[in-house]
């Protein structure tokens, strides 16, 4: 009836509803979905698999024994110690110029920053091969290392300068956006109020980026474990004294000595899995965080 009351969206004002821009067919979402599921299943998953599969294929007390044997178990006491070396200086480091780059103006910013990333635009062999340059028998520094009896390459110490260059940059990358979004007020307020720097960073700065300092260690410790290409070039393959845990996959795989290839990669894949949980909680208390901060 043409005197009956219109009770269209329109007419209320009520937007009508329309189909979505973004919104994509059922189809479609399955078949994004599905491909996902096949390339991490065939990247991810089963390669995963097989490395417990292949250590354990012959029972647990060889798993054990391969664990236990002395070459594989210096060459995981050398892994740990390199980790527990490098990381605290790349936490030093990191936090330091995450600080400086977040909170003051310099000359020279920029170019702190290039340097931050370098290890991610320079491939791990050349870095190793740099060390050489310079510490090797014919480098810059070769002959008064060896006139005082001073060993850096395939020693230790090259080792964890290798590894330190390789990782540095995840701390400070972790913060240094953190600490940008985060702003300098605070900062500025408790020193207004009377507070020192190093209360100033205890009380104030260090609670609001722990997660984020958190998360930027433990991707460091990840790459320090697994690293092998830097190392390789400065260790010298000196089985028992200067093979790292990738490093000592290489030379049984290479000897045929499958299962304990295997085994002892398993305990590199065990760490990333570690690695992975810990990186889940991580980024959830973040997200957290940030929606607690987003509300107040």
């Amino acid at each position: 009836m043409s005197g009956a009351p219109t009770t269209s969206l329109a007419v209320r004002g009520e937007p009508a509803l329309t189909p979505s821009a973004t919104l994509e067919p059922i189809w479609v979402r399955v078949a994004l979905v599905g491909i996902a599921l096949a390339f991490l299943t065939l990247f991810l998953f089963v390669p995963l698999v097989a490395v417990f599969y292949e250590a354990l294929k012959k029972g647990w007390d060889v798993y054990v024994a391969s664990i236990v044997e002395p070459d594989a178990w210096s060459a995981i006491k050398l892994t740990l110690l390199t980790a527990a070396i490098a990381v605290p200086l790349n936490l030093v480091f990191g936090v330091a110029a995450a600080w400086a780059i977040a909170k003051f103006e310099f000359r020279g910013k920029n170019l702190l920053l290039t340097l931050i990333d370098l290890p991610f635009s320079v491939s791990p062999v050349i870095s190793g091969l740099i060390y050489v340059l310079l510490f090797g028998m014919q480098g810059y520094f070769g002959p008064w290392l060896r006139e005082h009896d001073i060993k850096i390459l395939f020693a230790v110490p090259g080792i964890v300068l290798a590894t330190v260059f390789v990782t540095f940059p995840f701390v400070a990358r972790e913060l240094i956006p953190l600490m940008q979004s985060q702003g300098s007020e605070e900062e500025e307020a408790a020193l207004v109020l009377g507070a020192s720097g190093w209360r100033t960073f205890w009380h104030v700065t260090l609670p609001n980026i722990k997660w984020g300092l958190l998360y930027g260690v433990i991707l460091c410790n990840a790459r320090a474990m697994g690293e092998f290409g830097a190392v390789s070039v400065v260790s010298g393959h000196i089985r028992g004294e200067t093979n790292t845990i990738p490093l000592q996959v290489e030379i049984l795989y290479n000897e045929f000595n499958i299962t304990g290839a295997f085994a002892v990669a398993s305990l590199l894949a065990f760490l990333a899995l570690v690695t992975l949980a810990v990186k889940s909680i991580i980024e959830w208390r973040l997200h957290k965080q940030h929606a607690i901060a987003e509300n107040e």
